[in-house]
């Protein structure tokens, strides 16, 4: 019985000493900006609506900067893709990059000229954001007791 429970406890740390040697798994393409070489882009509609589409997918997954990372390829392929302005600034509100959020939408205000509704509902996230970064440089610039 001994002699059992030492080849299963030798076999074990066998598996186990190679698994560690392992190298770790790379993060998906989607998801790691090193990743992306240099590209020429001219325009290309259905480029952009495939781009938009998979970053729809990576919103609804929970992917936010995979989900960026696609919104902005589809403004390069098409730059009057203005669902793309607001998917893109969504996406960056959800993982803080307040700044890029507020540039994607002034972009959509430039390039839209559709829906009054949309227009005013960006309106609003753009002064929220703008006095979101106000509280924020007052926070940083005032002096802790």
């Amino acid at each position: 019985m001994r002699a059992g429970a030492w080849l299963l406890l030798a076999s074990c740390l066998c598996v186990s000493v190679a698994y560690a040697q392992e190298t770790p798994p790379d993060l998906p393409p989607e998801e790691d900006e090193t990743y992306a070489a240099p590209q020429e882009y001219s325009f290309n509609p259905l480029q952009a609506r495939k781009e938009l589409k998979v970053a729809r997918f990576y919103m609804r997954k929970g992917s936010h900067r995979a989900a960026a990372l696609r919104a902005q390829e589809a403004v390069k392929w098409d730059d009057s893709l203005v669902e793309a302005y607001i998917l893109l600034g969504e996406a960056r509100e959800k993982f803080s990059d307040l700044d890029g959020a507020l540039k994607a939408y002034l972009q959509f205000l430039e390039a839209s000229d559709g829906d009054a509704k949309e227009r005013r509902d960006i309106q609003r996230r753009v002064e929220r954001l703008k006095q979101e970064g106000l509280r924020q440089a007052e926070a940083a610039t005032k002096p802790k007791p």
